[in-house]
C-alpha cells in the first residue's frame, strides 16, 4: 500500500459493519468550508455480516456462529479495503480541489485565483476588495449624515418641559406620552399662569417667573 498523503480538511463517514457498510469521505474547503462528498462505496463483507446478523436475532443457531465468523473476516479486512477507499478519494478530492501555493491550503474552485495559484485569502480579488471598500465608506457616510441630522433634529425637541414617564396609576411606562398606554390615564400636564402665562407643573401655588398666586 503506498503511502497516504492528505491534510485534515475531511471526515471520515464510512461504516465497517451492518447493511449499509461502505466507504464514504466528505472533504470540504478550507477557505469557505463549502462540503463535498465521495460517492459511496459498499464494502460487501461488513454487509453480508450485517445480513447474517439480523438472521442470525431472528433464526440463531448455525446462523449465528456464521455471523462471528463473517464479522470477524470482515474486521480483517476492514483496514486495508478503507486505505484502498481513501486513495481513491483522495485522487478524487484532488481533482476537485486546488492547493494554495503559498499557505498549501486545499480550496474549492470559487476560492482560487488559477493565474496566481493562490487562495484568495492570500491574494484576494481586486474588485471585491474595491467593492467591500466602496460599501464600507458608504456605510461611514451614511452614518455621519446620519448624526448631524439627528444633532439638527434635536434643536426642535423642547428639553425644559418635565414629562412623566411612569403612569402613577398603574406604573407603565409612558415615554412621555399625554396618557398612559396600559390604563388611558391621563398624565399631569402643564398649565398657564394665570397672570403671566407662563407654563407651570400642576398643584403650582406661585408662578415661578412672576409670583401670582394661582387658584
Amino acid at each position: 500500500m503506498p503511502e497516504i498523503r492528505f491534510s485534515s480538511n475531511y471526515q471520515d463517514l464510512s461504516q465497517s459493519t451492518g447493511v449499509d457498510a461502505g466507504f464514504q469521505f466528505e472533504f470540504y474547503c478550507e477557505r469557505c468550508s463549502d462540503r463535498w462528498r465521495t460517492h459511496y462505496k459498499p464494502y460487501r463483507s461488513g454487509q453480508a455480516s450485517g445480513w447474517i446478523q439480523k438472521g442470525a436475532s431472528i433464526f440463531g443457531g448455525l446462523l449465528g456462529n456464521a455471523s462471528t465468523v463473517v464479522s470477524g473476516m470482515a474486521q480483517a479486512g476492514w483496514h486495508s479495503a478503507r486505505d484502498e477507499a481513501f486513495t481513491e478519494a483522495i485522487a478524487d478530492a484532488k481533482a476537485h480541489f486546488n492547493r494554495c501555493g503559498n499557505c498549501h491550503d486545499y480550496v474549492c474552485a470559487p476560492c482560487f485565483d488559477m493565474a496566481n495559484g493562490l487562495c484568495f485569502n492570500c491574494a484576494p480579488n481586486v474588485q471585491v476588495a474595491i467593492t467591500k471598500a466602496r460599501a464600507q465608506g458608504e456605510v461611514r457616510s451614511a452614518a455621519d449624515r446620519a448624526g448631524t441630522e439627528g444633532e439638527s433634529r434635536g434643536t426642535r425637541h423642547d428639553v425644559r418641559q418635565d414629562m412623566q414617564l411612569v403612569c402613577p396609576q398603574c406604573r407603565a411606562e409612558t415615554h412621555g406620552a399625554k396618557f398612559c398606554p396600559e390604563c388611558g390615564y391621563k398624565m399631569a400636564q402643564q398649565v398657564p399662569c394665570t397672570a403671566c402665562s407662563t407654563m407651570l407643573q400642576p398643584g403650582t401655588k406661585f408662578c415661578v417667573e412672576c409670583g401670582h398666586r394661582q387658584a
